[in-house]
């Protein structure tokens, strides 16, 4: 692997790398040379390849991954997990890193992520955090409190309840695949529910990427309600609980911006979805997903109050 130069140069078929890197990517060519660029300038002395994952792009995305030299596979059926899915499937690294294509990294990121797995063999994967590049203030601080708040409780249960897809690293043989039937959070939750049964899962909270503050480009209210609770976490509970596809994955963020009412039919207004959002959080704690976190948090106060001693 060339370091910091404008190519990542492709590997020989018969080694097998240390990490495998791969970004799916839809109409990414915007973001994406300054996503390989940045892999490109990692200090990781070990060796590592790239894939890129091109999920029916009708831009210039292919063409920019292979003038970056990095490994392209072309997936044409549509889905965040169907391409995570594919990319992981075509990797050769001990270990599968998973990002996105519109972010950056430190330096040191992958050197990061070999020292916690070098560290602790008992280690199937490692989460990190991130951040919002030209974030609105809402966005930094959104991000700051949740990442904190996983880092704080894996750090007094040790165990993580959330990872973002975007900083998330795991053990090829303990994989087991992607549900591609799921839309949001198949490539989050539902792997790092599998992945937790097979191995220690562990978060790193100083080795955070910088990821696109598109995501947040429709308003605090809409990503809360919206993009959180509606497409993420109700999507996620009904199609894990009927095993299917009910609901479809949020409108992507590449368009231009509009309403909340020109992406979601029914929308019913700020009561009304302040009301689903409550009816939503009501479900997640009725699923074995909610006990899953309500069990982290009960876990968290109950060392917190045995440290303070307070009666437990």
């Amino acid at each position: 692997m060339n370091r910091c130069s404008s190519k990542i140069y492709a590997m020989p078929f018969s080694c097998q790398p240390r990490f495998s890197v791969v970004i799916p990517a839809l109409n990414e060519a915007s973001y994406l040379a300054t996503t390989l660029a940045s892999l490109s300038c990692q200090d990781f002395s070990g060796d590592y390849e790239v894939i890129v994952v091109d999920n029916n792009s009708t831009d210039n995305t292919a063409y920019i991954a292979e003038a970056h030299g990095v490994r392209v596979v072309s997936e044409p059926r549509p889905g965040i997990c169907q391409a995570r899915q594919t990319g992981t499937e075509n990797s050769r690294g001990e270990i599968v890193v998973s990002t996105d294509a519109d972010t950056t990294f430190p330096t040191s990121w992958l050197s990061g992520i070999d020292k916690a797995f070098s560290a602790d063999p008992s280690c199937v994967a490692v989460a990190g955090s991130c951040r919002f590049s030209n974030a609105p203030w809402w966005g930094t601080i959104y991000s700051s409190v949740l990442f904190s708040a996983v880092y704080f409780i894996a750090l007094v249960t040790g165990r993580v309840l959330y990872v973002t897809a975007t900083n998330f690293s795991f053990k090829k043989t303990a994989w087991g695949g992607y549900d591609t039937r799921l839309t949001q959070g198949g490539d989050e939750l539902d792997l790092l529910r599998r992945l937790r049964r097979r191995g220690k899962v562990i978060f790193l909270r100083d080795n955070p990427t910088m990821t696109s503050a598109r995501r947040l480009q429709r308003g605090l209210f809409y990503n809360l309600f919206v993009t959180f609770f509606y497409y993420y976490a109700l999507a996620y509970l009904l199609n894990r609980l009927f095993r299917r596809t009910l609901m479809h994955t949020a409108p992507a963020f590449r368009t231009e911006r509009k309403s909340p009412r020109a992406y979601l039919k029914i929308w019913p207004g700020a009561y009304g979805a302040g009301m689903w959002g409550i009816c939503i959080l009501l479900a997640i704690f009725a699923t074995p997903i909610g006990r899953d976190l309500a069990e982290g948090f009960e876990a968290t106060f109950t060392v917190l109050r045995r440290d303070l001693f307070l009666p437990v």
